[in-house]
């Protein structure tokens, strides 16, 4: 009996499940092989779902529904696991406190040893102790509040696994509105990394994700002080964002984009330090942090970093108004390649960092980022690395097999639209 696209779907389903409740299993044992297999095997499944949705215009709703409960299912898996013990959520916790507690994320040190008693078990085993908090002024208050509710990093995590099922119902809604198939949203909800870095480690980027997707679905409903104002929300949460500005020219009023402004600049207000606007570590870590980055890295010889991190900013602009330009209102693809240009020349390309792309990719132009999205999972190893006393840097054969992946994968694309474009000449040309 021939299997339906429905029935490979189910049974590409049952593989994921079991594949990432494996690895959830072995979530400690971050960069390891009983880790890796099963992610490997995920990341396998995932990609021959994404044929079948390429190749299948719509799927029944049971299909839909069946692909969300079980992603519910690993989540949950991950969910009940432990962060890692110096993953970000921790500094997260400990900005929610300190806020608290009448002290300003943006200048307290955690390892000043004059604090040492505003500690808790969660919050000293944060990386980076030596500097104060990086993150923005929406992200802070985001801390404040679940912490308010109860300060662990178990809270932080449901709240971050709520953003996500919120974003399947607004990812859902834009998709109707924009009359392309339901079942896409299973492209997002599927992502290994979703997985592991939302349910598993906790990161705030999941809240940015949100709200960026909450503006895109606001300008396709021409709601456009709401899209302004989200948007403004997101850039508030982490600076990527920022480089989508051209996108929202002419779609968004003056007096809307004066609002997204003034309401991002009263989040500062409460962290404002003898009248400066607070940045805490950012340049610290423009000037000392790195992590797979060949491009930063290979500017950086000629130049300074401050310089290069500008670059990226400009190449994600210039991206995005390129895009404006030649994607219809409403493409989703033109808000996943700006982010993903600056972010390939950034100082820090992290995994989690490619959650911001996941909602956008929908068609075949963003395969290349799509295949980015899987590549660079063996970057995982270098926290194995780190367990065993090597450097925290990214081997040179795992950065070429994630580049290079892209590349092969932008080389093909390209080719299929040459032939295709040639054939369509070749038979125009019999034609008259």
């Amino acid at each position: 009996m021939k299997l339906t696209p429905s029935h490979r779907l189910y049974g590409l389903g049952a593989i994921l499940l079991v594949a990432l409740t494996i690895c959830s299993r072995n979530f400690i044992r971050t960069g390891e092989s009983s880790f890796f297999i099963p992610l490997a095997v995920a990341g396998v499944a995932y990609l021959l779902a994404i044929r079948e949705l390429f190749s299948t215009p719509e799927f029944p709703k049971r299909v839909i529904v069946f692909g969300l409960a079980l992603s519910a299912l690993w989540h949950f898996q991950f969910l009940r696991m432990p962060p890692g013990l110096d993953d970000d959520i921790h500094r997260y916790v400990w900005d929610g406190r300190v806020q608290r507690l009448g002290y300003n994320p943006y200048t307290v040190v955690p390892s000043d040893p004059a604090l040492a008693g505003l500690h808790t078990s969660e919050t000293r085993t944060l990386n980076n102790p030596e500097v104060p908090s990086p993150y923005p002024a929406g992200a802070q208050l985001f801390f404040r509040a679940v912490t308010s509710i109860h300060e662990s990093t178990f809270a932080l995590k449901v709240a971050f696994v709520v953003c996500d099922l919120v974003i399947v119902f607004v990812l859902l809604d834009v998709l109707r509105r924009t009359r392309q198939g339901e079942h896409w949203v299973l492209a997002f909800t599927w992502h290994p990394l979703l997985a592991i870095e939302v349910a598993g480690s906790g990161h705030v980027d999941i809240l940015g994700v949100l709200l960026l997707l909450v503006s895109v679905t606001s300008l396709v409903r021409r709601w456009r002080a709401v899209a302004a104002l989200a948007f403004g929300l997101a850039v508030s949460v982490k600076f990527l964002p920022i480089v989508l500005l051209p996108l929202y020219w002419k779609r968004v009023r003056v007096r809307d984009a004066a609002l997204a402004a003034i309401v991002v600049g009263l989040l500062y207000v409460p962290f404002f330090n003898h009248g400066r606007i607070p940045i805490g570590s950012l340049g610290t870590y423009v000037q000392r942090f790195r992590f797979n980055d060949p491009v930063f890295a290979t500017l950086e010889r000629v130049t300074a970093p401050q310089v290069v991190a500008g670059l990226a900013v400009l190449v994600g602009l210039l991206s995005a108004i390129w895009m404006r330009g030649r994607s219809a209102e409403g493409s989703l693809d033109a808000f996943a390649w700006p982010m993903a240009a600056s972010l390939f020349c950034a100082p820090v390309v992290y995994p989690w960092y490619l959650l911001w792309v996941l909602p956008f990719i929908k068609s075949t132009s963003t395969v290349p980022i799509m295949v980015w999205t899987l590549s660079i999972i063996p970057t995982y190893y270098v926290w194995h690395l780190r367990l065993v006393g090597r450097p925290w840097v990214v081997p040179d054969w795992i950065m070429m097999l994630e580049y290079g992946s892209v590349a092969v994968a932008a080389a093909i694309i390209a080719l299929l639209r040459a032939r295709r474009s040639a054939a369509l000449q070749c038979s125009a040309d019999l034609v008259e």
